[in-house]
Parts: structure tokens; C-alpha cells; sequence
């Protein structure tokens, strides 16, 4: 029997936190939420988590940033995924910059916000496997 894994959602809009958290646990994950960066260092401090959904801008505009690279610097094998509405916002599109460019980056993929359930899930679970 395999162990079920533990996926954090982080953004500060509840309603996406909620959205994502019936979503990830309908596919069977444990979910944790918190509403920002320091909640979610908090959290992450007392409980292991195997995979990060993150929002990029949260109290503050680089929050996702800084949270991923927190998240990295102390475990650069855990999944996380950037979620943000940036590109509709800015025409700030992470997918189109070049490696080099992504590096600093602390994600191992960035979806642009509104995001599918099927994109969401196909993520985590590649992530995980």
C-alpha cells in the first residue's frame, strides 16, 4: 500500500485555495493550504510535504519567489509548482523565457492562473512519480 502524499497549496485567494484543495483530494492527496508565504514556512517547518502548489504574488508581489526558493534551498527535490495570473496580467510569460532565464525561477513548472483541475492533477502526479 503506498503512502498517500502530502501536496501544499499556497495563494491567498481562499476561493482558489478552496477550488484546489476539493480538487487535489478528490484525486486522493492529503492537502494542506496556507494563505501566504510565512504561513506556509510555518507549516512546512512542523509537517512533510511532498509536493508545493504555490501562488506567485501573495502579500507580497514576489512572495511565490521567495517561498519557492525557501522551499528549494531546503529540499531542491521537492515538486513545486508556480500558479499565477502574471502573464494575463503583465504579458509576462514564463514559458516562452530560455533556460538560463529560468533558473532563478525555484519551480519546476509555472501554470498560468485560471488553471484546469485535469492540468493541476497531470502536474502533481508527473511530479510525484
Amino acid at each position: 500500500m503506498s503512502e498517500v502524499k502530502t501536496v501544499l497549496i499556497v495563494d491567498d485567494d481562499e476561493d482558489f485555495l478552496l477550488q484546489q484543495e476539493i480538487c487535489l483530494k478528490k484525486a486522493g492527496y492529503r492537502v494542506r493550504t496556507a494563505a501566504g508565504r510565512k504561513e506556509a514556512e510555518l507549516l512546512v517547518e512542523k509537517e512533510k510535504i511532498d509536493c508545493a502548489v504555490i501562488d506567485l504574488m501573495m502579500e507580497e508581489v514576489d512572495g511565490g519567489f521567495v517561498l519557492a526558493h525557501h522551499l528549494k534551498a531546503a529540499n531542491p527535490a521537492l515538486p513545486v509548482i508556480m500558479v499565477t495570473a502574471v502573464t494575463s496580467e503583465t504579458g509576462l510569460n514564463f514559458g516562452t523565457m530560455a533556460e538560463g532565464e529560468k533558473k532563478w525561477v525555484k519551480a519546476d513548472v509555472v501554470l498560468a492562473k485560471p488553471i484546469r483541475y485535469e492540468q493541476l492533477i497531470r502536474e502533481v502526479q508527473r511530479l510525484l512519480a
